[in-house]
């Protein structure tokens, strides 16, 4: 049986594999530490698998009029789903990807290779670190930020704190939206400390997520999207409720109820994402 394509990465250790999906026709994953964190139809990048990467994708069809060209910075490469979906569906957009780990963008490359003739930059580094040494005139300019940086399957204290989320911010466009992806379980204890953190930051802030990920019954990916401007949410409860499971939007005074009475997190407070249950994660195949 021949083996998956994998390599050590050498700032975490931690092994990661490209996998096919053999239940979806071009399908490939992207598995770190046993971690399933990537999902690419090579035969079709504007379907999205994953649902969090799904509700992330009715988000970024809000920004602007549908088809234009966007300028998106992501922060965390996996491998590249959004950065594919936003060239195939907004043809021409600037896109920029933060990575810390060479060797997974390596792997994608050879394995998983995106069309050479999007307009995506790579940049390699800690997320928060390359924060400070992205181009001036990025500054002001980002239509969309996405942060979704994991180390393994836990998100990683440094990066989910006031002074990160200012430093994330100072990228937006007046009309921007920065995305967030948090996971989380029971209680949502850390989700709603990072609602409240972004909420220190921008002006407007919601939550996507399954509803009982939302009620805190089990762990899952709780979609935080935040801006200066008016949040898109016309047509994400419609979309949200198409499936594949029951999700929904808070926002408003439903937002105040999630965030209760956790507080901002600052660098002296944060914390990494809580681990999974060993049997959140299952990769397919």
């Amino acid at each position: 049986m021949t083996q998956n394509p994998q390599v050590r990465l050498s700032v975490s250790g931690l092994i990661a594999s490209v996998e096919p999906d053999r239940f979806v026709d071009g399908g490939m994953q992207l598995v770190v530490d046993g971690t399933p964190q990537s999902h690419v139809n090579t035969a079709e990048p504007r379907e999205l698998f994953f649902e969090y990467i799904q509700r992330m994708g009715h988000v970024i069809d809000e920004i602007g009029r549908e088809g234009e060209p966007i300028t998106a910075v992501h922060l965390g490469a996996g491998a590249l789903t959004l950065p594919r979906y936003i060239e195939a569906t907004r043809p021409g957009s600037r896109q920029q990807v933060v990575e810390l780990e060479r060797e997974l963008v390596d792997l994608v490359r050879e394995t998983i290779p995106w069309d050479r003739r999007a307009n995506i930059r790579v940049r390699y580094g800690d997320a928060r670190e390359v924060l400070d040494r992205l181009p001036a005139g990025l500054h002001g300019s980002a239509d969309l930020v996405v942060v979704d940086i994991f180390s393994g399957a836990r998100t990683p204290a440094h990066v989910t704190s006031t002074e990160f989320y200012a430093l994330a911010a100072r990228l937006l466009a007046p009309e921007g939206i920065i995305v967030v992806n948090v996971a989380d379980g029971a209680g949502l204890r850390f989700a709603r400390g990072q609602a409240a953190t972004l909420r220190g930051v921008v002006s407007e802030v919601a939550a996507l997520a399954e509803t009982q990920v939302l009620k805190g019954r089990r762990f899952g990916n709780v979609v935080l999207i935040g801006s200066n401007a008016p949040l898109p949410l016309d047509y994400i409860p419609r979309l949200l409720a198409s499936g594949p499971h029951p999700a929904k939007a808070v926002s408003g005074e439903e937002m105040d109820d999630f965030i209760g009475r956790a507080l901002p997190v600052s660098d002296e407070t944060a914390i990494p994402s809580p681990p999974p249950g060993r049997n959140v994660f299952q990769v397919r195949g």
